[in-house]
């Protein structure tokens, strides 16, 4: 047994060796953050002009008129992840638009991060409310404004501008893979076999995906789940050829207002959706859930103000966190028939349209939920016109772990840069492709956004901010360092 004096310098000597080794951690720590903070200071232009570069690009996967274009951007991002450091990076043909692949590997038994991004974009309708060419990039107060500069260019080149920050410098802790597609605002329907042929070449620890948002930049977040996604097309047919409105008109029934009368039942007078068998699945959040989710920092005078509403709307009994959040919704993406030019044509269409979405919520299925929709939709219809429903391409909800070695270290690089622990929160939107990683690659994904809820994604004037730009830049490599330091146990 020893003596008190034994022990006593035992005791000593660990506590003089565990004051050197938090030392010498944190000063690791601190020169990583400098060497990284000179290099991107160093470069900061050149990465801001090259993002601009990209964004010129009219990347739009939905109009076959861009395909050209959307074949050029995916060179580009090509030639930028070789230039920022990848040892091989390639154009993958799919049966719709390429994706792109780049893999920078350091030693096989480090940890291995699969990124995945986007580099199509949404269509930039409608043009007239654009304050300047959405692919004529322009920075004003700090932001930058264009088609895809958060949705999902700016985010995605951030990842590729880390590795060159962690490259450059030798600070490189993982293994890093890039699958960066071409097809996710039309569905991603081609990745799914991408993922199926390309298993082996795809096995990672982690996927890391930026294309979601943040609180603020004053209240970091990181999203902890995402909702699914059925997209629909309805067609209601009246006459076999557009009438006038004064002849017919009161014997023909009109397919725009059958549509509108059919679009309306969906919800109830509180707002919830009629749709039958709509809501059996949809898994409820405990009372505890509710009061984590909405413990949030969000300030409702300032949201309508943001959005120039007089009042929110949306299923009764839920906050507009968990409506966005955790509870599904059905809107119409998208409206038309009939004469809408100028002037007046009194007419009487012969078909109306319209584009349907709704957001799902676990355990919702999107096959499903788009035949409970079709029917539905069927039955509904009035029998003096005919409808046709088409499918148009869903994904799945998902939600992911918090108490994962990666989401720790995605938490931990949050808190390092931005001096405060992110707050977990719910995104709104969807990805489809996250369900389908672990699905076919049995990988869990980290939902590393750093956009806005206010930087117009999918609308016009879209932009990104610079200074949310270089903190994503700032910030990733920390998570490559503590998820290689985690993952050592």
């Amino acid at each position: 047994m020893l003596c008190s004096e034994e022990a006593c310098a035992i005791a000593s000597k660990t506590l003089r060796l565990q004051a050197l080794n938090y030392i010498h951690l944190s000063f690791k720590k601190n020169l990583h953050m400098q060497v990284w903070n000179d290099y991107l200071s160093q470069n900061k232009q050149r990465f801001l002009d090259e993002l601009l570069d990209l964004l010129r690009i009219p990347s739009v996967s939905a109009d076959s008129k861009y395909k050209t274009d959307v074949a050029r951007c995916a060179e580009s991002v090509k030639e930028n992840l070789l230039k920022a450091g990848c040892d091989m990076a390639e154009i993958c043909p799919t049966n719709g638009h390429p994706i792109v692949y780049g893999e920078k590997i350091i030693d096989a038994s480090a940890p291995t991060v699969l990124v995945y991004g986007h580099y199509d974009v949404q269509p930039a309708d409608p043009l007239d409310l654009w304050h300047s060419g959405p692919f004529d990039p322009v920075i004003k107060e700090g932001k930058i404004y264009a088609r895809g500069a958060c949705d999902d260019k700016g985010q995605m080149f951030m990842h590729v501008k880390a590795l060159e920050v962690m490259n450059n410098t030798g600070t490189l802790a993982c293994n890093l893979k890039f699958m960066i597609e071409g097809e996710e605002e039309v569905g991603s329907s081609n990745l799914g076999k991408f993922l199926e042929g390309n298993k082996d070449k795809l096995k990672a620890d982690i996927v890391l995906v930026s294309d979601t948002s943040m609180i603020s930049m004053e209240h970091p977040s990181i999203e902890t789940g995402l909702r699914g996604l059925a997209y629909m097309e309805v067609e209601v047919i009246g006459p076999n050829r557009d009438l006038h409105s004064g002849v017919y008109g009161g014997a023909v029934h009109n397919p725009i207002n059958a549509l509108c009368k059919m679009i309306a039942s969906c919800h109830d007078e509180k707002n919830h959706i009629t749709i039958p068998e709509f809501y059996d699945k949809v898994q409820q959040q405990t009372e505890e859930e509710r009061n984590a989710l909405n413990a949030a920092p969000f300030d409702l005078e300032e949201y309508k103000k943001d959005l120039d509403v007089n009042e929110v709307w949306g299923e009764e009994g839920y906050t507009t966190l968990e409506r966005t959040g955790t509870r599904p919704t059905l809107d119409v993406n998208g409206i038309w028939g009939g004469y809408t030019g100028e002037g007046a044509k009194t007419v009487l269409p012969s078909k109306a349209f319209a584009k349907i979405s709704m957001r799902l919520v676990p355990h919702q299925n999107s096959d499903e939920i788009a035949a409970i929709f079709q029917k539905h939709f069927e039955t509904i219809a009035p029998k003096s016109v005919k409808v046709k429903v088409t499918p148009h391409h869903g994904g799945e909800p998902v939600v992911t772990p918090t108490d994962s070695v990666a989401y720790k270290a995605a938490s931990e690089a949050i808190k390092t840069a931005f001096g405060k622990d992110p707050i977990p929160t719910r995104g709104g939107g969807s990805i489809p492709i996250i369900a389908l990683f672990e699905k076919v690659l049995g990988l869990k994904t980290v939902l590393m956004g750093f956009g806005l809820d206010n930087d117009n994604i999918h609308s016009p004037n879209e932009k990104y901010d610079v200074a949310n730009f270089y903190k994503g830049i700032e910030t990733l490599p920390y998570f490559h360092k503590y998820f290689a330091e985690m993952s050592k146990g």
